[in-house]
């Protein structure tokens, strides 16, 4: 199933929706848009894409009422997964939604670019949880480059499960939040060896705390 969903907002409107396929969204507010699942996805063989725009001096919220679920099907365990944000000038957009979990056997690749104004304003955050309980073999891959206007901000890849480069016998990652926060001025924070806070090149921040369960 290929599936596709629009989100634009404005300053002088509600935010605009236009979906088909098996991710919806609904207006909760004036700047507020829900994620809402319309049929069982990704599975394997899947293809989501979504657009989130933010006009110039316009703000927008986007959370989502559920966790998704990953699952493969009879003839492939791949699914894939694109996202676009643009944010104009004096734009806000803050996205959090509930985590992706991959099921045993599945797996999904997902790729997120994002286009901000120099004066705009950002937070997106991903989580991911490798199988449900007592599952262990599903495997995830996400690309996200970030670009301030023409300058670089980011360019990250990271791969979580089965078959992966860090998958080994004794320790193996199987869960990540992940937070991208423009503009952001904190200096590097870390604790132990799996949660860290980078400040970027070109200003902002990223966030990356990885483990073998999600926190609650």
């Amino acid at each position: 199933m290929r599936t596709e969903l629009r989100i634009v907002a404005t300053r002088s409107a509600l935010p605009e929706i236009h979906a088909r396929g098996a991710l919806s969204a609904r207006r909760t507010g004036r700047r507020t848009v829900h994620l809402i699942g319309a049929a069982a996805a990704p599975l394997g063989g899947d293809e989501i894409d979504v657009v989130v725009v933010v006009a110039p001096g316009a703000e927008l919220v986007v959370r989502s009422v559920a966790a998704t679920l990953a699952l493969p099907n009879s003839t492939t365990p791949l699914s894939l997964g694109r996202w676009y944000f643009e944010v104009g000038h004096g734009g806000s957009l803050d996205f959090d939604p509930q985590p992706m979990i991959v099921a045993g056997g599945a797996q999904h690749h997902v790729s997120t670019t994002v286009r901000v104004a120099s004066d705009a304003r950002l937070r997106v955050r991903e989580r991911v949880q490798i199988g449900r309980t007592g599952e262990d073999g599903g495997r995830w891959e996400g690309d996200l480059v970030a670009d301030i206007e023409q300058t670089p901000l980011l360019r990250h890849r990271l791969e979580l499960g089965a078959g992966t480069a860090a998958d080994d016998a004794l320790s193996a990652a199987r869960a990540l939040d992940s937070e991208l926060v423009y503009p952001d001025e904190r200096p590097v924070a870390t604790t132990g060896l799996t949660r860290t806070r980078l400040p970027l090149a070109a200003g902002g921040s990223l966030f990356t705390h990885i483990g073998t369960r999600l926190a609650e």
